[in-house]
């Protein structure tokens, strides 16, 4: 018989670093099965993400821009896609497990609502009452009881490091366990790499966007000590670009500037802690992968120009505003009228609950969805 996944965790065995987490030593599944011959327990995982339904969704929902407003911005798929992308290159730089760190990367947004972060508090405001909503945690239901596509069990039943990986906000909570395994304070390398990729890649794509839709000015930006430095550089490599090859040029630069501070901050961590196991990573005296502290200052000031600038730019809040209150109308729609949810749903609510099967119901919605089920169901004369 064909052994490849015996081959590839002997090769993770030669080439990964002590500190990465290896396929042959997961902690498993909730649900046991029978190892594949051909796959490591990462790369199934990575599959059964890959062909989920909550991930082909993603295509229609909001990044920062309402789906549909144009055919350039970038979706939640898309942001998906460069986000594992950036994180399989840093992983594969600090000798990190690549596989399980795209895994992460890929489940990172399945539990985001329709319209992006305001979508997202309106569900938490609507089920306050009711156990609240966050996208993160929504991630792993996803994965463990909405999406249940094989017969032998509940979910995707992915490994308890991918799992554990979505769980980066509880991760610091004193005891903080999944499954009877402590996931804190800090998470595994892979998982830090792919928290950090959503950071650096939204930082950059975000710009992109902002300048394609016209909100966000040239000018504004270089107010910013950030955007200076990146085109700095790109002005020093390509002296003669024109205003459009140039705007792309630097955005890209702004992408590899945090790789590069990332990576030589990180080194030096790992150095000075020496981790020789997983676990060692996950307990370490700090988190080990990290930006400079110099480059956390850039960011966070870029951070809150970005807010001020695109995230809450009147003509972005008002799109979302309208667009969120016809989810909330949606929502307390099906809360009064369960009947017109679909048949899966239906059949959750006597186990679930009513509110948290119509969250869980909202939250699985696409933009355009959400909008059409609003515009079916005649909400607007409410």
């Amino acid at each position: 018989m064909n052994q490849a996944r015996k081959e590839w965790e002997l090769a993770e065995e030669r080439h990964l670093e002590d500190y990465a987490s290896k396929s042959a030593g997961s902690l498993g599944r909730k649900y046991p099965e029978q190892s594949h011959p051909l796959r490591t327990c990462f790369a199934r995982d990575r599959d059964r993400i890959l062909h989920s339904r909550c991930f082909r969704r993603l295509e229609y929902k909001t990044q920062v821009f309402v789906n549909g407003t144009a055919d350039h911005y970038r979706t939640r798929l898309t942001h998906t896609m460069e986000m594992s992308a950036t994180g399989r290159t840093l992983a594969r730089i600090l000798k990190a497990n690549e596989d399980l760190t795209e895994c992460i990367c890929l489940a990172h947004d399945l539990g985001h609502s329709p319209f992006g972060h305001e979508g997202e508090k309106v569900l938490n405001d609507l089920m306050k009452d009711h156990g609240g909503f966050d996208h993160n945690l929504q991630s792993l239901r996803n994965i463990e009881t909405v999406e249940s596509p094989y017969p032998g069990f509940p979910g995707l039943n992915l490994t308890w490091e991918v799992r554990a990986g979505l769980l980066k906000h509880e991760a610091h909570i004193e005891g903080a366990q999944l499954d009877g395994q402590p996931i804190g304070p800090f998470q595994s390398l892979e998982a830090q790499i792919a928290d950090m990729a959503d950071d650096m890649t939204y930082q950059a794509h975000d710009v992109d966007d902002g300048l394609e839709a016209g909100i966000v000015t040239l000018a504004q930006l270089k107010t910013t000590e950030f955007w200076n430095r990146s085109a700095a550089l790109t002005r020093q490599h390509y002296p003669n670009l024109s205003e459009y090859q140039f705007l792309r040029a630097t955005i890209r630069t702004m992408l590899e500037l945090q790789m590069t501070d990332v990576t030589e901050y990180t080194l030096q961590n790992l150095e000075k802690y020496n981790p020789r196991s997983s676990r060692d990573v996950i307990t370490a005296p700090e988190r080990i992968l990290n930006f400079s502290p110099e480059m956390r200052e850039i960011l966070s000031q870029f951070s809150a120009f970005m807010f001020k600038n695109l995230y809450f730019h009147h003509e972005v809040a008002a799109a979302t505003k309208q667009s969120v209150s016809m989810m909330r109308k949606l929502f307390l729609h099906y809360i009064e009228n369960p009947e017109t949810m679909g048949e899966k749903a239906r059949d959750r609510i006597e186990k679930e609950g009513l509110w948290r099967t119509v969250c869980d119901y909202v939250a699985g919605c696409t933009d355009r969805y959400a909008i059409e089920e609003f515009k079916k169901f005649e909400l607007d004369r409410l």
